[in-house]
């Protein structure tokens, strides 16, 4: 298992990983259609931003995102795994590398708008809900959530 910085060529990749990730969670195919502009990993998002692929015997099965909004603040803008590797350890193995990142670039604080089905696993992981917004699904709240280095 490796972490390895994308290539603007991982796009599609990365987006077939988004989409898979989040329909794991039960949401329809028609949810997914109207959320594809947000669900869809660019090339320039990638040359843009900092994006990181976990790589299990040459093959991409996940990856991390995250955007630098202050100066010591940075905000973990996506987290997708394919689903059949969902639930055995590999969310902490990136989130783990994505921390340490942070505390290496002497980051202070990570904040995060989590699925809502994913708050739970960012508790575990030190994260605490600071807020929330509702989506455009009615009755359906992102958690805003935040972690101090």
């Amino acid at each position: 298992m490796k972490i390895k910085k994308a290539k603007p060529e991982d796009h599609i990749r990365l987006t077939e990983i988004t989409k898979k990730s989040k329909a794991y969670w039960g949401y329809s195919e028609e949810q997914i259609l109207k959320w594809n502009d947000n669900l869809t990993i660019s090339k320039i998002y990638i040359e843009e931003n900092d994006v990181f692929n976990l790589v299990d015997e040459n093959k991409i099965i996940g990856y991390y995102s995250y955007l630098k909004e202050e100066k010591n603040q940075v905000k973990l803008d996506n987290l997708f795994i394919l689903p059949e590797y969902i639930g055995k350890g590999f969310g902490k193995y990136l989130m783990d590398d994505f921390i340490e990142r942070m505390r290496n670039e002497k980051c202070k604080k990570i904040i995060l708008d989590s699925e809502p089905n994913a708050e739970q696993f960012y508790q575990k992981l030190g994260f605490q809900k600071v807020g929330e917004f509702e989506t455009s699904i009615k009755n359906r709240f992102m958690p805003i959530m935040e972690m101090s280095l």
